[in-house]
């Protein structure tokens, strides 16, 4: 049952990513930027053709080839292991997996020749521009927001493994109290 929730977490975030995008496409021209909240967060439409937040954009196909591996890698990873993983791991690694895919999809088939297209950024936080300066989109905060998940995932299995292993103390020390009596 939850490998098709993976699965419908990763068609949904492709979808919401490349709507918000066609949207954005259709409704205004590059460079433009429309408030939503007055100096805090605009939409604003640029094209992108590096990494995240424009970052490697002289680096393309190799960031390309190492995200198609990865996007791979994380899909098998989900399909194999969905039963053993644990649910948060799941939803997290799915909305990495759908972020990825909805730019790949715009560096693939969103340019003159194929397999050298922009990706469409337009959310604007704008609201601190001396520490955030980039313009991001659906799929850059799937991404986040799944890493954000898998570190939240990692450290709740900490607290857990460490509630446990201390419990477990307890009970043998208790048990050694008792058997000394």
């Amino acid at each position: 049952m939850m490998l098709y929730i993976y699965a419908g977490i990763i068609v949904l975030s492709v979808l919401i990513d490349q709507l918000t995008k066609y949207a954005v496409v259709a409704n205004m021209v590059e460079g433009q930027s429309i408030p939503l909240i007055e100096n805090v967060l605009h939409l604003t439409y640029i094209t992108n053709d590096g990494a995240a937040m424009g970052m490697m954009d002289d680096y393309r196909w190799v960031f390309m080839s190492v995200s198609t591996v990865a996007l791979i890698g994380i899909s098998v990873w989900i399909f194999l292991c969905h039963k053993k993983i644990s649910k948060l791991s799941g939803i997290a690694f799915s909305m990495v997996v759908g972020g990825g895919i909805g730019n790949m999809i715009d560096r693939i088939f969103n340019g003159e020749v194929f397999g050298d297209g922009v990706v469409i950024d337009f959310i604007d936080f704008c609201a601190f521009p001396e520490l955030w300066k980039w313009i991001f989109n659906g799929a850059d905060a799937f991404v986040c927001v799944g890493v954000g998940l898998a570190v939240l995932d990692i450290i709740l299995e900490e607290v857990r493994r460490y509630k446990t292993e201390k419990a477990e103390k307890i009970s043998s020390a208790e048990t050694q109290i008792k058997e000394d009596k």
